[in-house]
């Protein structure tokens, strides 16, 4: 096996001019949940797998009692109206373990899309702030100027004067990398707490990419799942309070 090895379980799709959505594991899980839910709902077919070495080494197991290797999944979208975007999207297991693994998948992912001609992509993630949020906005960034004013129209945030920082892993590789082969783009990335799987931080993220795409997506199943995630929130929150109010045991090794 190859250090990265791209692997089409079905032709490739010939499409007019699509954009990727890329959503792999990240803070929050936001972007692979929000992708995750778009395939789902608008059924996109998957045409290829993708496998690195720098995954890690494991398989899953499935529900029939088969093991799956980890890896990351494309799938195409054909717009059914003028008004529609074509899409490929990307999901998967794990994002690559090393740099230099991150690069390199990275790199194999820009040659899939740039022979489907692709020329444009949003990467979607969270941005973790650390504690609990009822309404979380989406802020992003993008390869280019002239994209700013336009995304601000769909409700994203661009926080002008925000200190130094950085958006880590594939999301904002895909973007640094894509702009040197001449893609452009932006991140989207919902404000989430960073220590929970967030369906809320998701559901907002799409909000912004359904209005770009003109793809209308059924949101009440990450509402309902966000509903699950408040209320394990609550509990844990309730253990913790409970954890400080009793008095510290004596112990003792032996």
């Amino acid at each position: 096996m190859k250090t990265v090895t791209v692997r089409y379980v079905n032709k490739k799709p010939k499409l007019n001019n699509p954009i990727l959505i890329e959503g792999l594991p990240g803070i929050g899980n936001v972007g692979k949940l929000a992708v995750e839910h778009l395939i789902e709902s608008i059924n996109a077919k998957k045409f290829a797998e993708i496998y690195s070495k720098d995954f890690p080494p494991q398989v899953f197991i499935n529900p029939d009692g088969t093991i799956k290797l980890v890896n990351n999944e494309f799938y195409y979208f054909k717009a059914k109206k003028k008004n529609q975007k074509n899409l490929i999207l990307l999901t998967g297991d794990y994002q690559g373990l090393s740099s230099q693994g991150q690069y390199e998948l990275v790199e194999s992912i820009l040659d899939v899309i740039e022979d489907l001609g692709v020329k444009q992509m949003y990467t979607l993630g969270g941005y973790g702030l650390g504690y609990e949020i009822k309404h979380p906005k989406v802020l992003f960034a993008t390869t280019d100027k002239h994209l700013v004013k336009n995304l601000k129209k769909y409700g994203a945030i661009f926080k002008k004067n925000e200190p130094g920082g950085g958006i880590i892993g594939a999301s904002g590789l895909l973007l640094g990398l894509g702009k040197l082969r001449g893609f452009e783009g932006a991140c989207f990335m919902g404000e989430t707490p960073g220590y929970l799987v967030d369906p809320k931080s998701a559901k907002a993220v799409l909000k912004i990419l359904t209005k770009i795409t003109n793809i209308t997506v059924d949101l009440s199943r990450l509402e309902e799942k966000a509903k699950e995630i408040e209320y394990i929130s609550q509990q844990l929150s309730e253990m913790e309070g409970m954890t400080k109010d009793k008095p510290d045991e004596l112990g003792y090794i032996g």
